[in-house]
């Protein structure tokens, strides 16, 4: 009996820390933050500190980086678990996972890429990527690494980390950053998407104009193809804008939040 209470406790202190099934304070929607390749939840850091300073209730989510169908599928559990509306946010392969995640979820009223990609039923990231020239990921990774289980995983090399992708971040953040990514599976970048939320849900996107992992002509592509709200490019804004310019990316959500 004793193990069952402390199981149920446990349980329902987890799901509050992760705020499912939370209500949105003062009306408020969720703000869901997805991060993508190479990078983990703490990426969000300053971009949630303001948000829940203005009120709004924040999960970032631990995004798999497994594969596109699978890390979408863990999004929408999360979901399915937040009571009233939310804002899904998703950076670089993140936005993969939200354009897939969102397609079955009636409580996403609004849709925010940041420095991401926005595909259509079909395309993956990486052939996305590739759509103009400016990208210089390739030649930035490390030798895969071959998995027991099938598969491998990509980093980027740790001295090449700052330049390729957190160029406008501080070097000693930058270099903390570069050990503590996360790998993402090779496979999820090929991966072809079979949703496209954006179609449906309004959009609002925001991205560096010196990003290298991405090519700004090709997020701009994305944005003018989705029918954006808004697209903010920032001058010599890296891959990671939500870490380097956490104001302006917060802005672009809280608007994104308040829209009717």
């Amino acid at each position: 009996m004793k193990t069952h209470l402390f199981v149920a406790a446990l349980a329902a202190l987890l799901l509050g820390a992760s705020g499912a099934g939370a209500s949105p304070a003062e009306g408020k929607p969720t703000i869901v933050l997805v991060h993508g390749a190479f990078a983990d939840g703490s990426s969000w850091n300053g971009v949630a500190e303001r948000l829940e300073r203005d009120g709004f209730p924040v999960v970032a989510v631990a995004n798999p980086l497994r594969s596109v169908r699978g890390d979408a599928t863990y999004v929408a559990d999360i979901l399915a678990g937040i009571a009233g509306p939310t804002v899904l946010v998703g950076h670089s392969y993140g936005g993969s996972v939200i354009s897939e995640a969102a397609g079955s979820k009636t409580n996403v009223k609004a849709l925010v890429y940041v420095s991401a990609f926005a595909p259509d039923i079909g395309e993956s990231a990486s052939g996305l990527a590739c759509l103009n020239p400016g990208g210089t990921l390739g030649p930035a990774l490390a030798a895969p690494v071959h998995l027991s289980t099938g598969g491998s995983d990509l980093y980027i090399q740790q001295e090449n980390f700052a330049a390729q992708f957190a160029a406008d971040v501080p070097a000693a953040e930058a270099r903390l950053m570069a050990v503590a990514q996360r790998p993402v599976a090779e496979a999820a970048l090929t991966e072809k998407a079979t949703d496209a939320a954006w179609k449906r849900i309004p959009s609002w996107f925001v991205y560096g104009e010196a990003d290298l992992n991405i090519p700004p002509a090709t997020i701009k592509f994305m944005a003018e193809r989705a029918h954006a709200r808004e697209a903010i490019a920032i001058p010599g804004g890296s891959h990671v804008v939500m870490v380097s310019h956490p104001d302006i990316v917060a802005e672009v959500i809280e608007r994104a939040a308040a829209d009717r």
